[in-house]
């Protein structure tokens, strides 16, 4: 990180990730990990980066574009009202959009549910060259479908050791997967859920089922735990985001994104023809 990332005593590769021994249970949700600044840095430095983020993305773009393989999965996990949304405006709305493939995974249709889990994320993977973002993901087969009993135990129990195998396959195929669990704590969750009811321009967020889930707090924190104790490898590690900050949250998904593009040493692929050449011929055109 450069000098406009001063407000970063630490990366957010270090701080946010989740490692043996997380406890959801004294996880600060409202936390600015390794962070220094306050609300106004935040969003200076969310536009700096901004910058820096769509240069790298175009790169990656481009190198699709020449017959590259790699491509680049965020995966966006959470609570309602959790942010999902707003990563995918404020963050992924800094690059092109030609460069992103955006799915969001709702409840199966018949069609999905007569395919193995998997079959679905497998069909919405991104392109050679792409962003793809998930909001939600496969880990919905380990969350909802735990906590709503929609299978038994000895079903969902085995998909753990499946998807971390589907994920080091797709890591291994040229895919950089980073997984961010945007953490709300349930009183910021019924404040936004209020503010969605007292406004008419956010009436159509609002899910009356919402409210229903809200009574499953304790189960979904529950399978989240063991989701982070089984599917967090060094390959593909979680990242737990204190998400009451909305600025904070969005800031430090910019710079997981952007900071693990530039591990990916990019480079501007070759000219296929001679540079020399098409010069000389602009050149007789401009006489």
């Amino acid at each position: 990180m450069g000098k406009q990332d001063k407000a970063w005593h630490q990366s957010p590769h270090e701080t946010l990730r989740v490692r043996d021994g997380f406890s959801i249970t004294d996880f600060d949700f409202a936390g600015t990990p390794g962070f220094t600044g306050d609300k106004k840095d935040g969003k200076h430095l969310l536009k700096a980066r901004g910058t820096h983020l769509s240069d790298l993305q175009e790169q990656l773009f481009a190198e699709g574009r020449a017959d590259g393989t790699r491509s680049v999965l965020l995966v966006l996990q959470g609570m309602d009202t959790a942010g999902k949304g707003g990563i995918v405006r404020h963050v992924l709305g800094m690059v092109d959009p030609q460069g992103v493939q955006h799915h969001s995974f709702g409840v199966p249709t018949q069609k999905e549910r007569s395919h193995h889990y998997l079959w679905r994320i497998e069909k919405a993977l991104p392109s050679a060259g792409k962003i793809g973002v998930f909001d939600r993901s496969h880990y919905e087969d380990v969350l909802v479908v735990r906590v709503h009993e929609l299978v038994p135990p000895d079903v969902w129990g085995k998909r753990y050791d499946e998807i971390n195998a589907w994920e080091q396959r797709r890591i291994d195929e040229g895919t950089r997967i980073i997984k961010c669990a945007l953490m709300v704590s349930p009183q910021e969750q019924l404040e936004r859920l209020s503010q969605r009811l007292d406004r008419p321009d956010k009436h159509w967020k609002f899910n009356p089922g919402d409210i229903d889930e809200r009574g499953y707090w304790d189960a979904y924190m529950e399978a989240y735990q063991a989701v982070f104790d089984r599917c967090s490898p060094d390959a593909a590690p979680w990242y737990a985001i204190p998400a009451d900050r909305k600025w904070f949250a969005r800031m430090a998904v910019t710079e997981l994104l952007a900071a693990t593009l530039e591990a990916m040493n990019l480079e501007w692929p070759a000219a296929d023809f001679d540079v020399d050449a098409q010069k000389a011929r602009v050149s007789a055109l401009r006489k």
